[in-house]
């Protein structure tokens, strides 16, 4: 899984701009948007919380000028992301992945 980044990949000037980055998996249902949700102190775009799987996507939560939600297509297109090479696990992926820009402070 590794080699798959570390072979022919080459780094941007965003990849060392870019902030840190925090992964939580887990499975459904056990706190993770809730989590989110208490750190930043609001609810954020794109966001639900319920009893059963309600979330069935991978989300990037991120500070914005405006609240919106950011397609993954979208996200992969732009340079200066961190999430530009996102692009090379294709379409299937892409269409499960979404930003959400919110202004928690």
């Amino acid at each position: 899984w590794f080699g798959h980044f570390s072979t022919g990949s080459t780094l941007e000037a965003s990849d060392f701009d870019a902030k840190p980055i925090v992964l939580l998996m887990g499975q459904y249902s056990v706190g993770k948007t809730s989590f989110i949700r208490s750190l930043l102190g609001q609810d954020f775009p794109g966001m639900r919380i319920g009893p059963e799987p309600t979330t069935d996507r991978f989300v990037a939560v991120m500070h914005g000028n405006d609240e919106r939600c950011v397609p993954g297509h979208a996200l992969s297109m732009q340079k200066d992301s961190p999430f530009h090479g996102l692009s090379e696990f294709g379409n299937n992926f892409l269409s499960k992945f979404m930003g959400s820009n919110c202004q928690a402070s």
